[in-house]
C-alpha cells in the first residue's frame, strides 16, 4: 500500500478522519415526486421477501426490491434530461467512475430557506462565499445546505400546494455559472429533486435539470447531514449502481470530513 493510502487508512482508524453519511434511509415510506397529469409516475418502494429464515430459503435472507431510479438519496446522469441524451459516456454505467469522487463546496442558505421556502440561490450568493472561501473549483460537487432533510413526513418534505411544490433551489443564473464557469462535476441537494419547486415555470422550465445535465453534469438528491459537513474541506463518494443504460441510481453519498 503507497504511503498516501496508508496514511489515509490509520486516519480513519484514528478518527482524524470521519465518515459522515450523507444518506436518507430508503424503504416504503420514502417520499417520491409526483408528477401532474398527463405524465406517468414513478412507483414508491416495495420490499417483497424472497426468504427470511424460513421454508424458501432456512439458512438465508433476501428480497426483492422495485422503485423508480430516481428515488430517496439518487443520483441524476446527464442522460436523465433531453439536453443530456445525446452526450457521450452520459448513463449510469458509463461515466468515469473518478467523477464520482470529488471535493465539496457546502452552501449554507438554512436561514434564508427557513423564511421562505421558494428561495433560489443566484450568483451572487455564489460570489460572497467564494469571497470567505475561496473560488469554487473545477470538479467539485456543490451541496446545498437548506436544512429540507430535518423536515418530517412525506407532506412537509414534498410541500406542495394548489400551484405544485414549494421547494428551494438554483436560479438558472447560478447553475450557469455553476456549470459553465466553474466547471463542477454537480450539485447536491436535500429536496427531493435539484430543481426548485416552482421550477417548471423557469425559463427553461426545470433550469437546473436542463442546464446542468446539457453540461454533462451530475445531480444528487436527497441528502441528509449537510450540517455536520465543514463550507469546504470535504471530500464526496457518489457512485450510483452501475445500471446498464441507467438515468439514474439510488446510492449511498458519503463523506470525508477531517475532525482536526
Amino acid at each position: 500500500m503507497s504511503d498516501l493510502l496508508s496514511d489515509l487508512v490509520s486516519a480513519l482508524r484514528d478518527g482524524s478522519l470521519r465518515i459522515v453519511d450523507l444518506t436518507q434511509p430508503l424503504g416504503p415510506d420514502t417520499p417520491v415526486i409526483g408528477l401532474p397529469p398527463p405524465y406517468a409516475n414513478s412507483p414508491g418502494v416495495s420490499i417483497e421477501n424472497i426468504s427470511r429464515f424460513d421454508d424458501d430459503g432456512p439458512a438465508w435472507y433476501w428480497n426483492v426490491l422495485s422503485f423508480g431510479e430516481h428515488t430517496g438519496t439518487h443520483f441524476d446522469a446527464p442522460g436523465h434530461w433531453i439536453t443530456g441524451r445525446d452526450l457521450p459516456r452520459n448513463t449510469c454505467d458509463t461515466i468515469a467512475p473518478e467523477r464520482f469522487v470529488g471535493p465539496a463546496c457546502v452552501i449554507d442558505v438554512s436561514t434564508e430557506v427557513a423564511a421562505n421556502p421558494d428561495f433560489l440561490l443566484t450568483p451572487d450568493h455564489i460570489e460572497q462565499w467564494e469571497k470567505e472561501h475561496g473560488r469554487i473549483p473545477a470538479g467539485a460537487w456543490v451541496l446545498l445546505r437548506t436544512d429540507w432533510s430535518h423536515r418530517e413526513g412525506a407532506d412537509a418534505f414534498l410541500n406542495v400546494s394548489d400551484d405544485g411544490p414549494h421547494s428551494p433551489g438554483f436560479s438558472p443564473q447560478a447553475s450557469s455559472l455553476l456549470a459553465l464557469d466553474r466547471n463542477i462535476t454537480g450539485v447536491g441537494v436535500e429536496t427531493v429533486g435539484t430543481d426548485a419547486g416552482q421550477a417548471g415555470g423557469f425559463d427553461p422550465p426545470f433550469s437546473n435539470h436542463s442546464i446542468m445535465h446539457g453540461a454533462g453534469k451530475l445531480g444528487l438528491a436527497s441528502l441528509c447531514n449537510l450540517d455536520q459537513l465543514p463550507a469546504n474541506g470535504a471530500v464526496v463518494i457518489a457512485a450510483p449502481l452501475k445500471i446498464v443504460d441507467g438515468s439514474g441510481s439510488p446510492l449511498r453519498v458519503l463523506a470525508i470530513i477531517s475532525t482536526a
